[in-house]
């Protein structure tokens, strides 16, 4: 991706191989800036709650698509707690197990995914970046090809063998 202005001076930005990769190089004489294009990082959940799992659909998703709780991480914050955080935020669920299953590359969002497994209780309430939830039994969730879904892969081999 080549972004045509510095985001540090407002430069004209042109495109420049470095260290193998196409970068985002200032023009400016004095800033120089490199856009690197670093991905973000992002922490999701699969949400076992009342031996179900639970999926949620964002408001800002296709009608049909139904994936998990994440969220992005906060400046400082610890993933653990940002997908804790992310679950009380979204759900308004208490995490009381977590386990980490993996990180993923999704590089159509530049993301890293942090995803875990999260054992929760409560009572379900959507804040407002959701509107509705499904709850699967393990045995009916069909992982996905992009995003999450390599790690409700990954999550399913594992449940399958414990």
């Amino acid at each position: 991706m080549h972004n045509h202005y510095c985001s540090q001076c407002g430069h004209e930005a042109l495109p420049q191989t470095i260290n193998g990769y196409k970068r985002s190089v200032c023009t400016g004489n004095t800033c120089g800036h490199v856009d690197w294009h670093n991905p973000t990082p992002v922490v999701a959940a699969i949400i076992r709650y009342q031996g179900q799992v639970l999926l949620v659909h964002n408001t800002e998703w296709p009608p049909k698509m139904l994936g998990l709780v994440s969220g992005f991480l906060e400046h400082g914050e610890h993933p653990d707690e940002a997908v804790k955080r992310e679950i009380k935020e979204e759900t308004h669920l208490d995490t009381h197990r977590l386990e980490f299953i993996g990180h993923y590359p999704f590089p159509q969002q530049n993301q890293i995914l942090m995803v875990y497994a999260a054992s929760c209780d409560g009572t379900i309430v959507l804040n407002e970046e959701l509107d509705r939830y499904k709850l699967l039994d393990a045995e009916q969730l069909i992982p996905w090809e992009f995003g999450t879904g390599p790690a409700v892969k990954d999550w399913l081999a594992r449940h399958a063998s414990s």
